[in-house]
């Protein structure tokens, strides 16, 4: 029987991973489409490498290239050596022996790479069967020591639950417990923390730094987060098109960028502590280390101060103490998302509403289109208590909200044009119709920065932020007093994701409505917000100006959720990613 090697870093010397000239091509309609030209790189022992670039610009295709998992109208080629040994070409059986065990791979979502009918325990036991031929008992005890090494907190529990039972965090925990079974000398994580929240994304990447350095295994770190490789990268490689256009030091790319593209990419970044252009930028590094100050406490109560008596604006929004609850559902108890709410939008003003996975902030968000009901309290919008709705009050809500969704593509109807999705909630609460509709679609498309000729085209004939944009202008098709928009940017990548929030500023100032724009990044909406609100566990545990909540924050909730936000420098990155550890009690590995 071969058992796996142990968990201690390695000493070979010499690339674990040569990649020379490779070429992917996809054949569409009888054509090879490049994705990927004439790729090379190398990878060292213990090494992490970035791979950065948006969408369509070749990083994930060159990568699954390398693990032979390309559909089958791709054609490759070039040299892809692992430990000197070429991969390209090589049998689908020898493939699948060094799948999992000399490679792996840490997928972007753990909900769709892991098998939902199958428990944790019984998916990383089939990976060590496979490879070393383990007995059962001695795969389950190996099993629950790799979900201890990924540090979740029950390991009995995990490796008896199923996926969904699980959090993101703790899925991603278990995937990576999976990907380092066989202790494999390359790791492949792509896009690895895309989904989480800043706090657990934080601690996802701390284990993958801690791993990474006592396995001494090759990191190959896929990502359009700037952040992220500013907290782990070594070396980057930065695409676009399908090819390298700059390489080098983490810390000299990002210092002294030299093409245009990467230096584009990281202006497009949003910078936590630079939103506001007429003041200076925020040392959020400095301004958490003395958070706690007396002198702070009463600079930031100057701070509110001054901003609630500049509020003269009508109220548009009221929260008062509000309850949201799920019904009870069989043997499901009636859950509270939502408790002791208050809150206040004016018209003209963007609440950012920030917090993490399962906080109750969408919730908010769906209640105040009234997509949920109150439990108690009460909530105000636009003048109408909706807290009880009738007919009458829900059509008045419809015409006075507008809601931009987070995923683009599954909120526009596939079958009908962009014109028809614009026109529809015109024509239904107007009755505009003819060349009265037409003028009214094609000044919507002109408002969002879209020619008028993309009215007579589908969803899928468009971008992912064209198609965002679309989502935009129907949410404005009625001239709405209140804007919400539920993580109208996640999805997006980072240059589109500039523009889309230039553009949301822009009309924002132009019509006045008030919005109320939900989001876990804080660095998104620092670019937005005239005031943060916090929410934790259904409740509201901070709210104030933005200058406030990111300078003076003074709930250790806030400054947590802060000091996890990785920011695209990696000198500023180290400084805050110690001043973490130190909170926490920890000490980084390069600190010592």
């Amino acid at each position: 029987m071969t058992t796996p090697a142990p968990t201690t870093p390695r000493t070979e010397t010499g690339p674990v991973l040569e990649v020379k000239d490779l070429t992917v091509d996809f054949a569409v309609d009888n054509i090879w489409v490049p994705a990927a030209k004439n790729i090379s790189y190398s990878v060292a022992p213990g090494e992490v490498l970035a791979i950065v670039g948006e969408s369509g610009s070749g990083k994930s295709v060159s990568s699954m290239a390398i693990l032979g998992l390309l559909p089958q109208n791709a054609r490759v080629k070039g040299s892809v050596k692992l430990r000197n040994r070429e991969l390209i070409g090589l049998k689908p059986r020898d493939m699948t022996r060094v799948r999992g065990k000399q490679i792996s791979m840490i997928f972007q979502e753990p909900m769709t790479a892991l098998n939902p009918v199958l428990t944790v325990g019984f998916q990383i036991i089939e990976t060590l069967r496979q490879h070393f031929g383990m007995s059962p008992s001695e795969a389950r005890a190996r099993a629950i020591e790799l979900l201890s090494l990924v540090e979740l907190p029950d390991p009995e529990k995990a490796f008896a639950s199923y996926p969904h039972q699980l959090s993101g965090g703790q899925r991603q925990r278990a995937m990576i417990a999976q990907s380092v079974a066989c202790d494999p000398v390359l790791l492949i994580a792509d896009e690895p923390t895309t989904a989480l929240d800043v706090t657990v994304q934080a601690e996802i990447l701390e284990l993958m730094r801690s791993l990474q350095e006592r396995l001494g295994t090759a990191v190959l770190l896929i990502t359009h987060d700037m952040g992220v490789v500013a907290d782990m990268g070594e070396r980057i490689i930065v695409m676009r098109n399908g090819e390298i256009v700059e390489r080098g030091d983490v810390k000299d790319v990002f210092a002294n960028p030299q093409h245009p593209y990467t230096r584009a990419l990281l202006d497009a970044v949003p910078r936590l502590g630079e939103g506001s252009a007429e003041s200076e930028a925020v040392d959020i590094t400095a301004a958490l280390a003395d958070a706690e100050s007396a002198a702070t406490t009463a600079e930031a109560q100057r701070v509110l101060a001054e901003y609630e008596k500049s509020l003269e604006a009508p109220v548009v929004v009221q929260f008062s103490d509000v309850a949201i609850e799920y019904p009870k559902r069989g043997r499901v108890p009636a859950f509270r998302a939502a408790d002791q709410i208050d809150l206040t939008i004016h018209e003209g003003e963007v609440v950012g509403l920030v917090g993490e996975s399962g906080s109750g902030k969408t919730t908010l968000g769906r209640a105040t289109v009234g997509l949920l009901p109150i439990h108690s309290g009460s909530l105000v919008v636009d003048g109408v208590d909706i807290s009880r709705p009738t007919r009458e009050v829900i059509h008045h809500l419809h015409k006075s909200v507008g809601i931009v969704f987070q995923d683009p593509s599954s909120s526009l109807n596939p079958r009908m044009t962009i014109g028809q999705s614009l026109g529809e909630p015109i024509f239904l609460a107007e009755k505009v119709k003819g060349n009265a509709l037409e003028k009214r679609v094609r000044d919507l498309l002109e408002s969002v920065r879209l020619p008028r000729q993309y009215a007579s085209r589908f969803p899928h004939e468009l971008s992912g932020g064209q198609k965002q944009r679309v989502g935009i202008a129907r949410a404005l098709a009625l001239n709405p007093r209140l804007l919400v928009a539920d993580e109208p940017t996640s999805a997006l990548d980072v240059s589109v994701q500039a523009t889309v929030l230039e553009l949301l500023r822009e009309l924002q100032r132009e019509r006045g409505f008030a919005c109320l724009f939900v989001t876990h990044d804080l660095a998104v909406i620092d670019v937005l917000a005239d005031r943060i609100a916090v929410m934790r566990h259904g409740k509201l545990v901070e709210v104030g100006t933005r200058e406030q909540i990111l300078r003076y924050p003074q709930e250790a909730y806030t400054q947590r959720l802060l000091a996890a936000v990785p920011v695209p420098d990696p000198e500023i990155q180290h400084a805050r990613r110690a001043l973490r550890l130190e909170a926490l009690g920890l000490v980084s590995d390069d600190d010592e």
